[in-house]
């Protein structure tokens, strides 16, 4: 993939996500927590996320979609299932970008019917995007960046370039 510009380098991401793991970790010292990774994009992040908590934490995936391409197509798909219970625990949603929100609030909902205790996010990056004046924001954020078509570090376009070490735009 060519004519990527880089949006927050590799270093910013590791120095941002070691504070982001200490932060977490304070937060949820006396709860049980379990984090709910959201697939694909969420892996690398979350992998790098729970390596810097020091508390003890139970990790599942949900695998979800809302992209077509380059696009949004305001619907969410939900293509797997919880592998254990949420019922009675804290639970932290982790995924690599919030952009419309339509995602979170999709994932929360069903986590919360499921059950949990307490839902919370923590994302990557936020998109300077337009959204609902009633959108639930994530509780723990690493990055704001421009709304433009982002890659790497988890992020994709079309399966491509996920494993970029930084976050850029194409």
């Amino acid at each position: 993939m060519k004519d990527i510009e880089v949006i927050i380098s590799r270093e910013a991401l590791a120095a941002r996500v070691a504070e982001l793991g200490r932060e977490i970790s304070e937060y949820y010292k006396e709860k049980p927590l379990t984090v709910i990774v959201l697939m694909t994009g969420g892996m690398i992040f979350a992998s790098d996320l729970v390596r810097a908590m020091d508390i003890p934490l139970w990790i599942d995936s949900l695998s979800v979609a809302s992209y077509h391409g380059h696009a949004s197509s305001g619907e969410l798909k939900f293509r797997s299932e919880l592998k254990m219970s949420v019922k009675g625990r804290h639970v932290l949603i982790v995924d690599e970008v919030f952009d419309t929100g339509l995602t979170l609030s999709a994932v929360r909902d069903y986590l919360s019917s499921a059950g949990a205790l307490s839902v919370k996010a923590a994302v990557a990056v936020i998109k300077d995007v337009v959204r609902p004046a009633d959108a639930i924001m994530p509780e723990f954020s690493g990055f704001q960046a421009p709304d433009r078509y982002l890659i790497g570090y988890g992020l994709d376009s079309n399966e491509d370039g996920r494993q970029i070490p930084f976050i850029g735009a194409v």
